[in-house]
């Protein structure tokens, strides 16, 4: 049976012009973070804040069309839409992929959310390069998503520095049976269902509602709920399971480690993505480190290889490995063969 391809058609971001700088940041937290620290050590220098009309599925959208201009895809010829919307978003209980759906006319088009946190855009090209082989009525996705969760942040939260740089964007992909081009390889996805709870917005939901007393803090309240359990997890087994994921999906795409070129990677602290560019043998050169636009959540690998095509980081036959991870917690990587 001859293999099914699938590969990337092309991509759209939308970027709100608003922003916070290191030094806003550093304001913001009363004194616990110098500049230099919120430069240096969480590697932001900026980052980029939505306004009261750039909402998540709005976002997304915006994303769409910009892809839709940059592929010259025809909405008609959609046959589904994944969102990676995050949950906060205008109205909740509606259907994000639908919103898009509705305003770029993919009246083909079926539609469904998807929710891995951070991880959502690398897990749903997975999700999406399967459906695209087993179903043959289904030729083009578009994965598509907003991400405004740095609305959430308490700046004089001690634990929360290492959400300090959420930010807020949209991104889109499009995916095609039969593109022989941007071909989307190995995929490999971890879960590790003891730490579902460490992480989370505390109030707004069913266990702790939103009440009069306490709606001052509802909307500063995304906190990490447990801590020393969800640290002391991490510094165990993240780097390890970040590694097999990648070795993973280049197994899978009969490839190692050594056959990677660029490393499209959500945003983290510096001294965590110059170390997993030493483990992988890559240079500064070979990946985008986002420190002037934040970690818009689902959608830095998007942004990742939006910039790397408009900085000619990336040339045909370079193998890029899209890397993420989100609180629950998961870890995923997805291997892409360029051009």
């Amino acid at each position: 049976m001859p293999e099914i391809k699938i590969g990337i058609v092309g991509t759209g971001i939308y970027l709100p012009t608003s922003y916070v700088t290191a030094e806003e940041i550093a304001s913001q937290t009363k004194g616990i973070w110098s500049v230099d620290a919120v430069k240096e050590k969480l590697g932001i220098r900026k980052k980029l804040v939505a306004n009261k009309n750039e909402g998540t599925q709005e976002m997304a959208y915006l994303s769409a069309v910009n892809c839709l201009e940059n592929t010259g895809v025809d909405p008609l010829d959609i046959d589904v839409i994944l969102s990676i919307t995050e949950e906060w978003k205008e109205y909740p209980l509606t259907t994000s992929a639908l919103y898009v759906q509705g305003k770029i006319g993919a009246t083909n088009a079926w539609g469904i959310d998807l929710q891995n946190r951070c991880c959502t855009c690398v897990s749903a090209i997975k999700i999406a390069k399967d459906m695209l082989i087993a179903d043959e009525d289904i030729d083009t996705i578009m994965i598509v998503g907003g991400y405004r969760n740095g609305d959430f942040v308490d700046y004089e939260d001690t634990n929360m520095s290492m959400m300090f740089n959420l930010s807020a964007g949209g991104g889109t992909l499009i995916l095609r049976k039969g593109h022989d081009k941007n071909l989307i390889l190995g995929s490999h996805i971890i879960s590790d269902g003891s730490l579902a709870r460490t992480a989370g917005v505390e109030i707004g939901g069913q266990c702790n509602p939103i009440t009069k007393d306490n709606i001052d803090i509802a909307y500063k309240s995304l906190r990490l709920l447990e801590p020393e359990k969800m640290k002391n997890r991490l510094n165990e087994v993240s780097m390890k399971n970040w590694l097999h994921c990648i070795d993973k999906s280049l197994y899978k795409s009969k490839l190692k480690r050594n056959d990677l070129d660029f490393l499209a990677i959500l945003h983290i602290k510096r001294s965590g993505h110059l170390n997993m560019l030493e483990e992988l043998g890559l240079n500064e050169n070979q990946t985008i480190y986002l420190e002037d636009y934040g970690h818009i959540g689902q959608i830095d690998q998007i942004l990742s290889l939006h910039l790397a095509q408009e900085q000619n980081l990336i040339k045909p036959g370079d193998n890029i490995c899209l890397l993420a991870a989100g609180i629950g917690y998961v870890w995923a990587s997805s291997i892409v063969r360029w051009g």
